[in-house]
């Protein structure tokens, strides 16, 4: 064993911190609700059959179904017919617990509506958010003009602001305006990102000067220089910009919570399992997680598709 063993006994200890959540996550959305209360079952569960308790008690006959049904159960009574007919909508009512899971977290609430302005606000945010970063980022590494740092003091003033010391005073700048409930209460906010200005500037600081005065004398002008030739050299570092910016905004639900009150369409996913929050016996904990599970993972997959690329933006690596 070499002397670092303790570093690599920290790094897993680690790694199994921030995976738990995600395996207890995914582990109850593959169980039965009787599972989940118990901790048993295993990972996957038994997937053995279980009855849907709402389906049922949708399904349960009314005197005029009974009647309807006494062709069928001759010689019976009332009370015979109806545990007949309750018998059969156990059996049209059962399935396996993934199953259940997973189809609640679609029907019980318009999860698909949901991920879509999801898609719509953090696709929304993110491209506006580069189209201010970009040549702000640019002015404040390659231009001259006084101020310079003083500027991006004020940026860098910015990063130490949370978003919850200047809520209310949005709020109420948007309610002023009527923006509440809408998907401008949601994009607008957040257009001028710090972060994004801080991270794009210390890249452009790697880019030669030597690329910007060639465009200049080619006849270029800043903004032709910002789009045609910073662009392209900030791939890296926009995608590793898009996934902090996607991600922070695809999870947020402080803000939604705060400015969409009354419309359900304009729901984003984290608001989305609200929807499934009212049972005290925990029996929706199961499509919970199936909607946890569905919300997080297209993150996980954007990630790994570009984690090279996102690890190249991080660590500034610039032109080669």
């Amino acid at each position: 064993m070499t002397r670092d063993w303790w570093k690599h006994l920290i790094l897993i200890l680690g790694v199994i911190v921030v995976i738990a959540p995600f395996y207890m996550m995914v582990s109850y959305s593959f169980k039965s609700p009787g599972e989940i209360d118990r901790g048993e079952g295993g990972f996957f569960g038994r997937q053995e059959l279980m009855v849907d308790p709402r389906c049922v008690a949708l399904r349960d006959p009314s005197r005029d179904d009974i009647a309807a049904a006494a062709d069928r159960f001759p010689g019976q009574s009332e009370r015979q017919i109806r545990d007949a007919l309750m018998a059969e909508a156990e059996v049209e009512c059962s399935m396996r617990p993934v199953v259940f899971n997973y189809s609640k977290a679609f029907t019980e609430a318009p999860l698909l509506r949901y991920l879509l302005n999801g898609v719509i606000v953090t696709v929304s945010i993110f491209l506006l958010q580069v189209v201010v970063a970009l040549p702000a980022a640019y002015a404040l590494a390659k231009l001259k003009f006084w101020g310079r740092e003083a500027v991006f003091g004020l940026v860098l003033f910015c990063l130490l602001i949370p978003v919850h010391a200047i809520a209310l005073p949005l709020y109420i700048l948007l309610a002023k305006l009527g923006l509440t409930n809408t998907y401008a209460a949601l994009v607008v906010p957040w257009t001028i990102s710090a972060f994004g200005i801080f991270l794009m500037r210390q890249f452009f600081m790697t880019v030669p000067d030597d690329l910007i005065d060639a465009a200049r004398m080619d006849g270029m002008g800043e903004f032709a220089i910002v789009w045609r030739v910073m662009l392209p050299t900030a791939i890296p570092a926009l995608l590793a910009f898009a996934i902090f910016s996607i991600v922070a905004h695809w999870n947020d639900y402080f803000w939604p919570r705060i400015v969409v009150t009354g419309n359900r369409d304009l729901f984003t996913p984290p608001l989305g399992l609200r929807e499934f929050k009212g049972d005290g016996d925990g029996s929706f904990f199961g499509p919970m997680m199936a909607t946890a599970t569905v919300i997080v993972t297209p993150l996980i997959v954007a990630f790994l598709i570009a984690q090279k690329r996102f690890i190249e933006g991080i660590t500034l690596s610039g032109m080669k």
